[in-house]
């Protein structure tokens, strides 16, 4: 550990030694001027508009390319932030965060690299929000550190709700691919194709590029993955607390069923065609139901857990995984119902094994139920983001490295501990400490941070002076444990996994289930 804290050392030396990028750089679209960070050796640029706005005709159309400016555009500032509800998601004291708007597709940048020639590895960062909220300006998902272990970070912001994920039977006559809903993803691919057209003026490597995600954030990049439009644009994928199913098991809806429900939804405003929908304010879009990827028939071809049981997914290497306590402080509305309910979903999911399953998750009153909740969603999250580890181990053209989360990060005092929950692993995996953390706290942030910047420029988390990560393979399936240890271990049993095999199995199945009144 001694010889991991001096290489950090050298390294922060090395980053503060140099200067970063002072003169305006040239964009293909025009030429941007970044400023300082907090840190001088960072220079940062905020606001840069990598797609034109998304509004009038073309709301709910793929990501045209952004409008030239002459002169030299002043990138200090963030963009609006997508249509959603809520404040933002500002830290206390903070900054208000910039106001709401169908006008949102800009791309912020932060680098340490002194000329275009650098080519450090470049690291792309969706954020998560359940596909309705987040925005690439939040606090928690700054750059300056991640660049400061020489990488050029990258965040963006994505259409959400109606906004990005919206079928419409006229939409789908329009595209020319028979296709619609998924334009969040395509903003994505946007992103990816502004950062290989213009990421070497920030002295990033346009051949080097790791997306980064977590929770809604991860299974976007797990529908590119699965996807063959953005082949090509990057090399490595890291998925925190989400897959192509979400954070459990689910099927993906279809293009019809999605259709359906746009069209009512539509119907709800007041909007009895295509036309009309475009003439309404954002404010009267944001009314209708907000949706998630689904099976287009362009972008996504199939359900995607069969793409991936299949192995027909892009060939990227992988670093995946989830946290102890995902489900922790009811983060998901689990535990919900009573015992009789939870186990009535059991038989319906579990069929000849609901007692096995019962067994190891037991609800013979509501105490236990709400105990077994928590524990099995955890478990299914588990087993979810192992399943793409499996993935792409069993196809063996790339790496796959699993990781599972466990540090309690201290409280703040204002709230009791959450524990290790969904989204805990984020100040850590990206270097954005809190005032209360512990020097245990720094020393874990240090080796995952370190962990990512490794697996971002060559695909595996290990160097020098770090607890060594071994490589996911299917007979061992072990999992790095990142916490007050940190160390591989087994997060879950086989009898477990093999329910969950089960209950997959049966999800996926094209006979009809019996039909669960909850």
């Amino acid at each position: 550990m001694k010889r991991f804290l001096l290489a950090a050392v050298l390294l922060s030396v090395a980053a503060i030694a140099s200067a970063a990028i002072t003169e305006p750089v040239k964009l293909d679209s025009g030429t941007v001027s970044g400023a300082a960070g907090n840190d001088a050796a960072v220079r940062v640029f905020k606001g840069i508009p990598f797609a034109a706005p998304p509004v009038g005709p073309l709301r709910w159309k793929a990501p045209q390319p952004p409008a030239k400016w002459d002169g030299v555009k002043q990138a200090a500032a963030f963009g609006p932030r997508c249509m959603q509800a809520g404040g933002g998601g500002g830290r206390a004291g903070a900054p208000p965060p910039p106001p709401t708007s169908e006008d949102c597709l800009y791309i912020n940048v932060w680098t340490t690299a002194s000329s275009a020639t650098a080519k450090l590895p470049v690291m792309v960062w969706s954020y998560g929000g359940a596909f309705t909220g987040g925005a690439g300006s939040l606090p928690g998902y700054d750059g300056e550190a991640m660049a400061k272990k020489g990488v050029v970070f990258v965040t963006y912001n994505y259409r959400l709700g109606p906004f990005g994920f919206f079928a419409h039977p006229e939409l789908t006559r329009e595209s020319g691919r028979n296709a619609s809903g998924n334009y969040g993803v395509m903003d994505l691919h946007a992103a990816l194709k502004w950062v290989h057209n213009n990421i070497a003026a920030f002295g990033g490597d346009p051949a080097h590029v790791t997306l980064v995600g977590e929770s809604a954030g991860a299974a976007l990049e797990s529908v590119l993955v699965g996807s063959k439009e953005a082949k090509g644009l990057y090399q490595h994928v890291i998925a925190e607390s989400a897959s192509w199913s979400g954070v459990r098991m689910e099927k993906m809806q279809t293009l019809a069923d999605a259709e359906a429900a746009g069209k009512a939804n539509a119907e709800k405003i007041g909007a009895n065609s295509l036309a009309e929908l475009r003439m309404k304010p954002a404010d009267e879009i944001m009314k209708m139901a907000p949706g998630r990827p689904i099976v287009d028939g362009w972008y996504v071809t199939e359900d995607l857990s069969k793409t991936y049981a299949a192995g027909r997914q892009t060939d990227v290497d992988v670093l995946v995984g989830s946290n102890q306590n995902e489900a922790g402080f009811a983060f998901f509305g689990v535990p919900k119902g009573s015992a009789a309910e939870f186990t009535a979903q059991i038989k319906d999911r579990f069929a000849d094994r609901a007692d096995q399953f019962l067994k190891m998750y037991p609800a013979s009153n509501d105490t236990e139920s709400n105990a077994s909740q928590l524990a099995s969603f955890n478990d299914e999250v588990a087993w979810n983001m192992r399943s793409w580890a499996m993935s792409e181990a069993k196809r063996g053209k790339g790496k796959g490295f699993l990781y599972f989360f466990t540090k309690v990060p201290p409280s703040n005092g204002n709230q009791p501990n959450r524990g290790a929950i969904h989204t805990a692993e984020i100040p850590y995996a990206l270097g954005n400490g809190a005032r209360t953390w512990t020097d245990a706290d720094r020393k874990l942030a240090d080796i995952m941070t370190s962990y990512w910047v490794n697996f971002a420029t060559s695909g595996d988390p290990n160097g020098k002076g770090l607890p060594e990560w071994p490589q996911f393979v299917p007979q061992y399936g072990n999992a790095m444990m990142l916490g007050d240890r940190v160390e591989p271990v087994q997060t879950l049993s086989a009898d477990k996994i093999a329910l969950y095999d089960y209950a997959f199995a049966r999800l996926m199945s094209p006979q009809p289930r019996a039909t669960s009144s909850h």
